[in-house]
């Protein structure tokens, strides 16, 4: 019985450095390059982990000011998506690699006048999303969406 015990230690001695080695492979780089999100802001615009990139919420800013765009939902929801297209872009990930959106209205009565705007940037298969009314988004802003993207393998 003490030898089947000091096997499984053994064993467990061997195999555990081998999976903290696979795991400190992933790098966590945390990222901020100005383009959308001004670099005073206390957070950073994308945090990627191995090949996978989370990105801040955004809104309907134009890039580099913490200035909502006129227009209303429409016109905050596609700067909103530009703005996540060229944060994307940015750190080399594209709409197509993006697995998951969360998106919070001010009004979810607005929420099919942002779907209208939504489809123009994915198609199907589009990615997993969820969608919520929110009081009190930063600046006033009608809509904010954050999304988790995975770069795909050649």
């Amino acid at each position: 019985m003490n030898r089947v015990v000091s096997a499984i230690f053994v064993a467990a001695a061997i195999t555990c450095p081998a999976v903290g080695t696979a795991q400190d492979r992933l790098q966590v780089e945390f990222l901020n390059s100005g383009k959308v999100t001004p670099t005073t802001l206390p957070f950073s615009e994308a945090v990627r982990v191995g090949d996978t990139l989370f990105l801040s919420g955004q809104i309907g800013v134009r890039p580099g000011l913490e200035e909502l765009v006129p227009g209303g939902i429409e016109a905050e929801a596609r700067q909103t998506l530009e703005n996540i297209r060229t944060t994307l872009e940015t750190h080399r990930y594209t709409l197509r690699d993006v697995v998951k959106c969360t998106v919070m209205l001010a009004d979810i009565a607005e929420w099919a006048r942002f779907n209208a705007v939504y489809r123009t940037f994915f198609s199907p298969p589009y990615p997993a999303r969820s969608a919520f009314g929110a009081t009190g988004l930063a600046l006033g802003a009608r809509v904010e969406v954050e999304c988790i993207a995975v770069r795909r393998q050649a």
